[in-house]
């Protein structure tokens, strides 16, 4: 049960922030680029604090060379995630140089739904290893840690809905389909997260190399995207500034439950 909840609490966070669709109306420039650079904030320290120092120290008690398996798992976690940017059609969050008209805002919608729903796979994929970390014996990952990570990415999927659900509105959806879409684009990650645990509930082995694949996929969506769209034309230091406040969120979540 503990297990289920925490799948599910990143979920919630995304559905929630996709519902300031009925709230609020628009979203003002410097409040989307504060929420973009909280969201890279939570998932740099994510990365590190709750996926790549529980890898190393998992690598080490296996009496294996510590840096070995976390930097084959986060570099090869980077290139799954390159694959993925290249395969998978998709614009970028805040990104609006399609033409205008019924088919192209289909088409707009339809891209930004799945930019959001291919940035959620490593979400989802660092939570499932967590609690599959949990499920495992002697994995050193407690139940409080990984419930941790979970409340960081939801907050950080707070932001991240509304920045979905908000401009689809703006381009003429109605806010129920807009909410439906902010939602749906966060569905991926329970799904991805037990699919992960399915996979690794019974291999303690590589776990280390899964943990650092998850912080490494992301780690890619931070600098591929959430920084360079946060860095875009003026208000930047208001993103760096929220980059600030959402890492050392996350990092005082991870430690003060981890």
């Amino acid at each position: 049960m503990n297990t289920a909840a925490g799948l599910l609490i990143p979920f919630a966070g995304t559905t929630l922030g996709a519902g300031m669709v009925f709230f609020m109306r628009g979203l003002n420039v410097r409040v989307e680029k504060l929420l973009n650079g909280f969201a890279s904030g939570v998932m740099i320290a994510a990365s590190v604090w709750s996926l790549l120092i529980p890898a190393l120290d998992m690598s080490a008690a296996q009496g294996k060379v510590a840096w070995v398996a976390p930097s084959v798992g986060f570099l090869l976690g980077i290139f799954f995630l390159l694959l993925l940017d290249e395969c998978i059609p998709h614009i970028h969050f805040l990104k609006s140089d399609t033409p205008e008209g019924p088919a192209s805002k289909l088409k707009k919608t339809t891209m930004m739904v799945l930019a959001v729903t291919l940035h959620n796979i490593p979400e989802g994929m660092a939570v499932g290893v967590t609690y599959a970390g949990v499920l495992a014996a002697n994995s050193g990952i407690s139940l409080a840690a990984a419930t941790a990570l979970s409340l960081g990415i939801a907050i950080q999927n707070f932001p991240e809905g509304a920045i979905i659900s908000m401009p689809l509105e703006a381009e003429g959806l109605s806010k129920s389909k807009s909410f439906l879409y902010g939602t749906l684009s966060g569905a991926v990650e329970p799904i991805a997260a037990l699919i992960t645990i399915l996979l690794t509930n019974h291999v303690l082995k590589v776990l280390p190399y899964l943990l650092a694949f998850a912080a490494g996929a992301m780690i890619y969506v931070v600098i591929e995207e959430l920084i360079p769209e946060s860095q875009e034309g003026g208000h930047s230091n208001i993103a760096t500034i929220g980059a600030a406040f959402g890492f050392v969120i996350m990092m005082i979540l991870d430690v003060a439950l981890g």
